[in-house]
């Protein structure tokens, strides 16, 4: 099937994370022209040389999304370099620390949630004018299946992630009157540095990576695995193509578990 995205202008937060990489890859396969973020050049030289872009087809700068203005100046110099913006992936997440509610402070919440949350907004505030402007388009926000299975001591993770789908839901509403289609993918565990961090958080020393998968992994309905970066990277080509041009607002599950329990 072809997305016809070739030759799009694609704009990626988090583009060297784990699945912002897989996400960045994908979109290059498929001849789109892809603008990314990062929180730092060393980190942008690293994944430059192993993309296989061709000349001109990629950039990567450097913004912390914790700070409006980084964000503002990542769209503005984004569209600059490439001359439009046609679709925005807002990838760029953070996993919290898992904490009871009596033992949560709000730092340790504002911190989930700018991520997780404002800077998703802001991507959209600054990316949403030329996307109006072309009348076309398309957003795709990377949420997680968190947004609608609660879990016990992750109250700032699952929180920002419910308050996400909200954000995209009705942003979908707003923009969809133009021409443009806005969705979100729900991933389960993907197998990235971040699931790593949060077997750490959750477990400690008291369990090994396999038997962390085995327990996180084994309730679903498949393969009992993460899920890879590249099958949530394909999720997302699918919701940003012209393909799905008459789907807004949803919320595409990669967990092969929540689905179909709900």
């Amino acid at each position: 099937m072809d997305l016809k995205l070739k030759d799009k202008v694609v704009l990626v937060t988090g583009g060297t994370g784990g699945i912002g990489t897989a996400i960045v890859k994908g979109f290059l396969n498929e001849g789109a022209k892809v603008a990314f973020s990062s929180t730092s050049q060393t980190k942008i030289d690293a994944l430059l040389p192993t993309l296989e872009a061709a000349e001109g087809q990629v950039a990567g700068f450097v913004a912390d999304l914790n700070k409006e203005e980084d964000i503002k100046n990542f769209v503005k110099n984004a569209k600059a370099h490439f001359g439009t913006i046609d679709i925005v992936v807002p990838n760029a997440g953070y996993e919290g620390k898992a904490h009871p509610v009596q033992d949560m402070t709000l730092e340790l919440f504002e911190q989930t949630y700018m991520l997780n949350v404002f800077a998703v907004m802001l991507t959209l505030k600054y990316a949403a004018p030329t996307l109006i402007e072309k009348k076309s388009g398309s957003v795709v926000v990377v949420a997680s299946a968190a947004a609608y299975e609660p879990t016990a001591g992750n109250s700032a993770y699952v929180s920002s992630k419910y308050a996400v789908a909200g954000l995209t839901k009705c942003v979908a509403l707003e923009l969809g009157p133009v021409g443009v289609h806005v969705n979100y993918v729900c991933p389960g565990p993907v197998d990235t540095p971040m699931m790593l961090r949060i077997e750490k958080d959750f477990f400690g020393d008291t369990m090994t990576h396999e038997e962390a998968m085995a327990m996180l992994a084994g309730q679903y309905a498949m393969d009992k695995r993460y899920a890879k970066p590249e099958e949530v990277a394909n999720a997302v080509l699918y919701l940003a193509s012209e393909v799905s041009s008459h789907t807004a607002g949803m919320g595409m599950h990669v967990d092969s578990k929540v689905s179909a329990a709900s």
